[in-house]
């Protein structure tokens, strides 16, 4: 579960700095220090470049009073373009570095936030505002790489620069310094009111931008486009994206007018201060404080000084403030507790007896348990069925019963040992299953069938062949032209499959992994019950010597099961067999009368 101290706690600069940097430099430590070696030359030669001028332009008033010589005045400009040279070589060799660096670190952190999802306890999915720390975090990665480029920089590159001239300015005349700081100090101060402004925007914006990518889904999502046309709610939609962008925009606006007000005033302290600065400048001259090549120099360089303090403070650092809080949100993400366990087990057959005792659950955000009270034993080679109207609770007791989800009351065992002792990377090896909402990949056949084992290196093509034949699935040219190559996606120059197709895929699918324990969801629901009758006809072959479970509405198919387990409002209000439940069960009885009719032509199996 999420721990709401981690999401809540600000994370400091340090603390960013501290998680982000290794991340960056894991990726290619030697390349990545050659780089800021690179950045903190530029830094020191763009400086420099300041001290030439003034030897320059001093050798040539010297050379205009007859007091140099034109060697002199050569070797004071060959010097002033060997730092020009040097500073362009650097940075264009740093900046082609940083931009081929950069792709490599966002895919490092993307790899990251992937990783950590795969590590946190499934039931995260169901809680609204872990989704939208999922949301936040993608969208906190590019900030997090500039945001230490944008450290890195000032540090490396920035700071050498502006301690060259303040150094050179501070010998000249110590007040120029004194000058630069007091015109840049409400400068500063407004990039730490941009912090905390934007921080909030952000908290604001991620649930309402997370509903803006759902309508846009809902209008154009392959998935929902062709019942939304048809029954005409592309206008519904199309309001509800709008409203949400109108929300987006206000937030946004108001947090940009809040800052620019600010802003406006300490600009007019800077122009004010750079006017200052000039003056003393000139002041200087006339009083022989500074020579001529001095001034020069200074004058010449004190506005691409300026301009490189406004770059670092309102740009980098604006830019910096204006994301903060997408940084906090991308590390607050990795710092989301983790579900735990045992990676060894001793036992060779992990899921051979499974028992639940006293089980209740209820999903985040909700006062009603979903399994209440639930008390049941599947014996290894077992086939139960799970039966009940919908909202029975039998979908969530079977991710009870794998170990998906972990139960507040209660437990749940695997040969005595408890679901919430092993990683869910343990538990879940040798389980498979089937679902109702199954996933249409658009890959090749084979990827299709063999996702769900890659990692197996004993498959074979025969391991296919044979999950083919159990699917029933037929691999007729005319449906699939390149046979196990046929790629299953219109989008992609392939070919889509009707629902029937599919299901045998996703059938072929489970069976392909290696499993001990195999669940079916209710993959029969879109289908008529003679076609069911056949499927489940062949998933009793499959099922022969493992452990299975099934979930259906339809009693006619599971009467080959070797008990029955009928839910009602989260509880089990009946097991047995079905001759059993029939005198016994009078939920069971209701259910199969009001079935009987429809299976009355069909080949039930016996």
């Amino acid at each position: 579960m999420m721990n709401k101290e981690h999401v809540q706690k600000n994370i400091t600069i340090w603390t960013m700095f501290r998680k982000v940097f290794p991340q960056i430099v894991s990726v290619s430590p030697r390349l990545v220090t050659f780089n800021y070696i690179l950045f903190a030359f530029n830094g020191v030669s763009i400086a420099a470049s300041t001290f030439g001028m003034q030897v320059l332009f001093d050798k040539v008033a010297d050379l205009s009073n007859d007091k140099g010589t034109i060697k002199s005045a050569i070797f004071a400009l060959l010097f002033l373009f060997s730092i020009k040279v040097f500073e362009q070589i650097t940075n264009g060799l740093a900046n082609f570095i940083a931009e081929t660096y950069d792709p490599k670190v966002r895919g490092q952190l993307t790899s990251t936030v992937n990783l950590k999802m795969n590590k946190l306890d499934p039931i995260c999915f169901e809680n609204n505002e872990i989704l939208d720390h999922i949301n936040k975090s993608y969208s906190g990665i590019d900030f997090a790489i500039n945001l230490i480029n944008t450290i890195m920089d000032v540090m490396l590159f920035y700071f050498p620069y502006f301690l060259f001239m303040g150094t050179y300015l501070f010998l000249l005349k110590p007040v120029l310094v004194v000058s630069l700081l007091v015109v840049f100090l409400p400068v500063m101060f407004t990039q730490f009111i941009r912090v905390k402004v934007f921080s909030k925007l952000e908290d604001k914006s991620a649930p309402l931008r997370r509903k803006g990518e759902y309508y846009e889904n809902c209008l154009s999502g392959r998935k929902y486009v062709k019942e939304t046309r048809i029954l005409g709610a592309c206008p519904y939609f199309m309001e509800l994206l709008k409203q949400t962008l109108v929300q987006i925009n206000h937030l946004k606006w108001k947090a940009d007018m809040k800052v620019n007000l600010i802003e406006l005033s300490t600009k007019l302290a800077t122009l004010i201060g750079y006017m200052g600065i000039l003056w003393m400048l000139v002041d200087a001259l006339m009083n022989n404080e500074i020579s001529v090549g001095a001034f020069a120099a200074v004058f010449a360089s004190i506005e691409s000084m300026f301009n490189m303090m406004e770059q670092v403070i309102c740009g980098r650092l604006g830019y910096y403030a204006n994301n903060f809080g997408k940084v906090q949100n991308y590390l607050r993400f990795l710092e989301l507790e983790e579900r735990e366990g045992c990676e060894k087990v001793q036992e060779e057959s992990f899921h051979g007896e499974i028992s639940l005792e006293n089980v209740s659950f209820s999903y985040p955000c909700s006062d009603i348990n979903a399994v209440e009270n639930v008390n049941l034993t599947i014996h290894r080679g077992e086939t139960i069925a799970v039966v009940g109207e919908n909202g029975a609770g039998k979908s969530t007791l079977i991710r009870l019963i794998t170990g998906l989800y972990l139960p507040q009351n209660g437990r749940v065992t695997h040969n005595n040992k408890s679901t919430k002792e092993i990683t869910p990377r343990v538990l879940f090896t040798g389980i498979t299953g089937v679902f109702q909402n199954f996933q249409r990949y658009q890959l090749e056949l084979s990827d299709n069938i063999t996702i769900s084992d890659m990692e197996s290196e004993s498959k074979t093509q025969q391991d296919i062949d044979v999950a083919v034949v159990q699917s029933g699935l037929r691999l007729d040219t005319d449906i699939f032209p390149n046979g196990y190559e046929t790629m299953l996606s219109r989008e992609f120059d392939g070919v889509d499959l009707s629902g029937g197709e599919w299901q045998k895929v996703a059938i072929a699918r489970g069976v392909y992994r290696d499993h001990e324990l195999i669940i079916l969801d209710e993959p029969t629901a879109a289908i008529d019950p003679v076609e069911e009758t056949k499927i489940y006809e062949r998933f009793a072959k499959i099922a022969r010597n493992k452990t299975a479970v099934i979930i259906t509405h339809r009693l006619g198919s599971v009467k080959f099961a070797d008990k029955i387990v009928v839910m009602k409002e989260g509880r089990i209000v009946g097991v047995g067999s079905h001759e059993k439940l029939l005198l016994s069960c009078l939920l069971y009885k209701n259910m199969w009368e009001s079935q009987a009719q429809s299976y009355a032509t069909a080949n039930t199996i016996l």
